[in-house]
């Protein structure tokens, strides 16, 4: 079960505008949809593809705020992944 998570979560990380958008939310600490979309040149629809895989992944959280959606990195989830890869080493 360990190394099913582990490898979803690599997954979602493989795709390259999917590792974008978790780059652009660790370093601003979060940003509504419109932000993400507007500063990686994404339309809205492809980044909400993208939003959910990394949601389901576990790696980035989504909170509303009024009629928007702010994602931002899922410390916890980040760290379960960390945990689960260094379990798997050899």
């Amino acid at each position: 079960m360990e190394m099913n998570l582990a490898v979803i979560a690599f997954e979602a990380l493989g795709q390259p505008s999917r590792l974008g958008v978790f780059r652009l939310l660790a370093r601003t600490g979060g940003l509504v949809a419109g932000d993400i979309a507007r500063q990686l040149e994404m339309k809205p629809n492809t980044l909400s593809g993208h939003l959910s895989i990394l949601q389901a992944a576990g790696l980035i959280t989504a909170s509303r705020e009024g009629r928007s959606i702010r994602y931002s990195v899922d410390a916890a989830g980040l760290r379960g992944l960390l945990d689960r890869a260094d379990a798997l080493r050899p």
